[in-house]
């Protein structure tokens, strides 16, 4: 056992390695043990550990929306009970609670160790993953939908296994309100191994280093976290910078909606504001405070050295400002599901607008912008069985003020990987015909915006189809005299007649139809 409380530059270091590789190993299990593509595939997970006051003290480097976002579920796991016992487990998925759409499934675990034969609660263990199906109005559950309630099941905090027992009745509820039970059952399974691995090696950790030892390197921890925060603040001008960008509509109807932002600098501290954002509305754009302040964190973490550690230190010199009732912070019970996942890259666009003009050299242009988001399901005449699939696609990276932008990448607040063709094919009686780069779709410039992508999907069944996608609008925005990149572009032939699709639709496939998605570019950055 390590016996001194001294934090050293060493110290802190090897315990700073020690809790991210707990992290990373979560994400481990939960990515070989979890049953669907989306989770085993795509990796559509985040992993992280929080101290005994729910202060986030680590994560992993997985998915950006959600890991600026899991502390407020901690947060409310904290208050809405007051007693954890040992193989505790909180289930939530309530935007308004917490999450992020209800797709994202939080378990939140109560770690627990031997101190002088006593069993004491050190801290928390927490993963959100991606389920492809938690019910609702349509298959894949991001439906086009103007009430949360549409959009499928929602948990509260709610423990689904009580002092290491599944609460079954509670499981069972769950799971009769979901088209694929047999698959959320398995990836809930790989979510609790997870945590219990994170409740595993934090054991091992207190044995090792005693519990005083590691609770005042917790400290030092978040302490340096926000030294390295504020210094990267302070090397920006002080001032304040604003910007504008638009998502193309919200689903329902074809207007516009705006988010603006202006970002203070002073001294060392920061401050995003979205008051002047449009005001909520109908479709499920909207987005909850817990996702806005998720991209603003993340853009922060972007201008920092790339070995700073990201805990709860990480966070404290930003503040952000989204007032109640805005499309950043919307009332119940407004739909959310595209919130997360497109509002909160238009988000991100915004705030690296605004820093271009504090940082002009550091800033790249625009990425796609947008996740493609695409979910379709029907009953699988392999196994009469009905199946939901889930999957976002890549596009182009916005180019950078030394570099070109990659081609065919996740950009900003997904993270995720594709579903690789074989594993695609032989998980859904679908098929891809074709996936190739976009050529030519990157915004030209000093450095050109990377290349979006083309993927086209043949039905063999009839299929539920949605598609949740931007940027078929408004262009992806080039910086400094470089051009904007390509607009994404969706399209559907059936019955040999091919269809320019809106960027947000649900629809009816027909066996033999294909869909054509193809991703925005990247702008481009200088003048060539």
């Amino acid at each position: 056992m390590i016996e001194s409380r001294k934090v050293t530059p060493i110290s802190l270091e090897i315990f700073r390695s020690a809790l991210t590789a707990i992290a990373e190993e979560m994400g481990t299990v939960l990515m070989l043990s979890s049953y669907s593509p989306n989770i085993k595939e795509r990796r559509d997970f985040s992993c992280a550990l929080f101290d005994v006051q729910g202060r986030l003290i680590a994560q992993a480097a997985h998915i950006p929306v959600h890991l600026g976002a899991m502390p407020d579920s901690v947060a409310t796991a904290l208050t809405t009970f007051d007693h954890f016992a040992p193989g505790d487990i909180i289930a939530l998925n309530d935007p308004f609670l917490g999450g992020s759409h209800l797709p994202d499934i939080t378990l939140i675990t109560p770690i627990y160790a031997e101190i002088q034969n006593e069993s004491c609660l050190i801290g928390f263990a927490a993963n959100r993953a991606h389920h492809s199906d938690v019910g609702g109005i349509s298959a894949g559950s991001m439906p086009l939908a103007s009430e949360i309630y549409q959009e499928g099941i929602i948990i509260p905090p709610v423990k689904l296994w009580e002092a290491g027992q599944p609460n079954q009745p509670l499981l069972s509820l769950l799971l009769r309100n979901v088209r694929t039970p047999a698959e959320r059952r398995g990836d809930l399974a790989a979510q609790v191994a997870a945590n219990r691995t994170a409740v595993r090696r934090m054991e091992e950790m207190v044995a090792r280093w005693s519990l005083p030892t590691l609770q005042a390197h917790i400290e030092e921890l978040i302490a340096y976290a926000q030294r390295i925060t504020c210094a990267t603040i302070a090397n920006m001008p002080d001032g304040t910078y604003r910007f504008e960008d638009y998502l193309d509509d919200d689903g329902i109807g074809e207007e516009s909606v705006k988010i603006a932002v202006s970002v203070t600098v002073s001294g060392e501290a920061m401050t995003v504001d979205f008051s002047e954002s449009s005001s909520q509305v109908r479709g499920n754009i909207n987005t909850v405070a817990a996702v806005a302040k998720s991209a603003a964190y993340y853009t922060v973490r972007c201008l920092m050295p790339e070995d700073a550690p990201m805990n709860h230190g990480t966070f404290a010199p930003v503040t952000v400002i989204a007032p109640a009732g805005t499309v950043v912070n919307a009332r119940p019970p407004a739909g959310v599901a595209q919130g997360n996942v497109e509002t909160s890259q238009r988000i991100t666009d915004a705030i690296f607008g605004a820093l271009a003009q504090a940082l002009p050299e550091a800033i790249p242009a625009a990425g796609q912008g947008t996740m493609n988001n695409i979910t379709a399901g029907g009953i699988d005449p392999r196994t009469g069985q009905p199946f939901a699939y889930y999957e976002t696609m890549g596009g182009g990276m916005g180019a950078h003020p030394e570099l070109d932008g990659l081609s065919g990448a996740h950009v900003h607040m997904s993270n995720t990987l594709n579903t690789p063709v074989e594993a695609f094919e032989y998980a859904y009686p679908m098929r891809i015909s074709r996936y190739e780069l976009r050529a030519g779709s990157g915004g030209q410039g000093k450095h050109q915006g990377g290349d979006g992508l083309v993927r086209e999907i043949t039905f063999e069944v009839s299929t539920d189809v949605t598609l949740l996608t931007e940027r078929r609008r408004f262009a992806p925005y080039g910086l400094q005299g470089g051009e904007p990149g390509q607009r994404g572009e969706n399209c559907l032939v059936h019955e040999g007649q091919e269809k320019l699709l809106p960027g947000k639709i649900h629809f009816h496939a027909a066996p033999g139809d294909r869909l054509t998605i193809a991703s925005p570019g990247g702008g481009g950055w200088g003048e060539r």
